[in-house]
This record gives structure tokens, sequence and C-alpha cells, in this order.
């Protein structure tokens, strides 16, 4: 099999806001360092914003910058911020997918009126407590920080390139990997899929362990330059050959991972696989 390498590396330090493309990351047991440590979340009832009802949050930018000190945010038309990370302090209740996640602290009132103009919805950002500790699920649970439910994803060109192929033949426009917001993309693998198949893997230092198939929603179907929906792309397409019965009939593309030891990442590095399904 032809080796693989770290093609990209992106983090996403507000969950479901536009991804920050890294050359190389330490890795936390929750994921890539800073990796959806924040959120925003309904002023009124705490349940998180998603790109499935705000598409624009894909254009809204989030930097964490002096050693997590600060976090800087930009978004067209909204102009910018840069906020002093609050660790501890006042705290405000998250709801995730209909499920409470508990306390998380909150960012203040500047940034609540930041996010809640830029995305026309009264909104909160709050982070992570410190000692928040979450399960993830699947073939290797691992912890998690606000990700829907692993601590990373992982999706390979070759499997990008078929699913484009199949895109073209049906007089559709091919989409870039960015549509499904991996945290690592691997080049090198000369099979589709092949994420699929792999149970243990050496990334830079670090070692992951597969959980899950990573099911998709409506997020694809956002153009993550634009913040508009774009659709039925790729959805469509992956519905006549990656659908999930075991999952309520939903499609899937790319995995997610729990990390088994931490370590560093860098673009470049190798993807050595260790255990095989």
């Amino acid at each position: 099999m032809t080796a693989a390498t770290v093609h990209s590396l992106t983090c996403y330090p507000v969950k479901g806001c536009a991804g920050v493309p890294l050359t190389g990351a330490a890795v936390t047991a929750t994921g890539l360092v800073h990796d959806r440590t924040f959120i925003v979340v309904d002023a009124a009832d705490g349940s998180f914003r998603s790109q499935r009802t705000l598409p624009r949050m894909a254009v809204v930018r989030a930097d964490v910058t002096d050693d997590g000190k600060h976090l800087s945010l930009s978004a067209p038309g909204a102009g910018e911020l840069t906020l002093e990370v609050a660790y501890e302090g006042p705290s405000r209740e998250v709801v995730l997918f209909d499920r409470p996640l508990g306390p998380a602290v909150d960012q203040g009132e500047e940034a609540a009126h930041w996010f809640s103009e830029a995305l026309g919805a009264p909104s909160r950002l709050v982070r992570v407590r410190p000692g928040f500790d979450r399960d993830g699920w699947g073939e290797h649970p691992g912890k998690v920080n606000f990700a829907d439910a692993h601590a990373l994803s992982v999706a390979s060109l070759a499997s990008l390139d078929d699913l484009n192929r199949r895109i073209t033949e049906r007089g559709g426009t091919p989409v870039p990997v960015d549509r499904f917001r991996p945290n690592i993309a691997v080049a090198g693998w000369s099979e589709p899929h092949t994420e699929d198949r792999a149970r243990l893997m050496d990334v830079g230092t670090a070692r992951l362990g597969y959980s899950v198939r990573a099911m998709r929603c409506s997020v694809p179907l956002v153009d993550q330059a634009t913040g508009r929906t774009a659709g039925p792309e790729p959805v469509r397409t992956l519905a006549g050959y990656r659908r999930e019965p075991e999952y309520g009939n939903k499609v899937s593309f790319a995995m997610k991972a729990a990390v088994l030891r931490p370590g560093t990442i860098a673009v470049g590095d190798p993807v050595e696989v260790r255990s095989w399904a």
C-alpha cells in the first residue's frame, strides 16, 4: 500500500465555526489542542448553535492566541473582536443534541453581543470548564470536548476523489474536503475509505484508535467559504453508496477517532496503521 501522510491539519476552536489550518499541533486526550473547546449556545436555553440551522457560522473565524490567553474573532460584516479567555467564572448550562453536558464558563457580554450580531440570533459563547470530563463512544470511546462525540475526525483524499468522481458522473460539481470538516486529511492511500478499516494508527507521535464511521447530517451541504447552503451535493451522491442501516440509514464519510496516546502531529507526518479491521 502506498505510504500515507498527513495532507492537512485543521483545528476548530469554536464548534461549528471556521476551521483554522495548522502546520503542526499538540494532541491531547481530547484531540488537537484548543479544538472545540468553545461552543456557541442559545442565550435562552443553552442549546448549541450549528451550521445545520445557521450556515453562516462557517465564515466565523476564531483563533486562539498567546498560548490560550486570547480568542480572536472575525466574520464578514461583523468586524473583529479579541477577547481574554475566561477559564473560570460565571457558568452557563450547555445542551448538545438534547443532552445536557453540564455548565461551561461564560465568556462575557462582549462575546455574547458579538456572536448575537454575527449570527442574527441571541447567543452566548462558553468554554469547557476546568475538570470537564466527557466520554466518547464506539470501538475506542476516548475523551472529547464539545465535538459531537469524538476527539478527532480523519478523512482520506482517496475517499474524496472517489466521491467527486461519482458526483461528476452525475453532472454535479466536485466538493473540497472542508465540506466534511476533518481534523486530519490523509494523502497516499490508494483505496477509497481505507480510513474505515484502520483500527490503530500512529500519526506523528500520537496514537489514534478507530471509534466509528462519521455519520453525516446537512453540514456537508454548506459551502465553507461562503457560509451558504449549496446542496444537494455531496449528500445526494453519498446516499447512493454510503448508507448505514445500523445508524438510522444515515450516510457516512470519513471516520471518528479517539486519542490513545497524546503527542504531536504535523503536516507531512507519516500515517502508520498498526491494526486493520
